[in-house]
């Protein structure tokens, strides 16, 4: 998310996904907040099972965060070559945990 080599961004919105989707509704809803807890670190080790990490500098071998770094990423076409491939294999991950997760 905004070239700061942190958390990947897609990471990221499946987590907000999970919690929009399973999150609380009502400030006393601990059950909720327990089990969005419990799908999220589901698909975090899903996404690391597939990729090692969920940060982006690691992710892609590059730190984007410098100028050196972007122009790595530019030149090495990491978007096309990996970026594209995490978007994949979240949506897969987040589809199947949604599936199988009540609501």
């Amino acid at each position: 998310m905004a070239r700061m080599g942190e958390t990947c961004g897609v990471v990221t919105g499946s987590m907000m996904v999970l919690g929009l989707r399973h999150g609380k509704t009502r400030a006393a809803d601990d059950e909720a907040k327990e089990r969005t807890y419990r799908l999220v670190l589901e698909f975090v080790d899903t996404f690391k099972g597939r990729h090692i990490s969920i940060t982006c500098r690691e992710l892609l071998d590059c730190d984007m965060s410098t100028p050196e770094g972007l122009q790595e990423f530019k030149d090495r076409k990491l978007l096309e070559t990996h970026c594209t491939v995490f978007v994949r294999d979240a949506a897969e991950i987040l589809e199947e945990i949604l599936k199988s997760s009540k609501y």
